[in-house]
């Protein structure tokens, strides 16, 4: 499997700060829970991730 696989998989994402100070991407498919917990520096670190990615995603058609 890669970044490239497709699958049929519904889920429901949310992303918000925990009452500890981090911030979680929580996953939610029906069956399946994944609470993701950053702290704020690797929260920022993965959004810019996700704007570099959709950059680049704009060049590809």
């Amino acid at each position: 499997m890669s970044i490239n696989t497709e699958r049929d998989i519904e889920a429901n994402m949310q992303i918000g700060p925990t009452d500890q100070g981090m911030v979680r991407i929580f996953i939610d498919t029906g069956s399946i829970e994944i609470p993701m917990d950053f702290d704020p520096e690797e929260a920022e670190e993965i959004a810019e991730e996700i704007r570099a990615a959709a950059q680049a995603a704009r060049s590809v058609k």
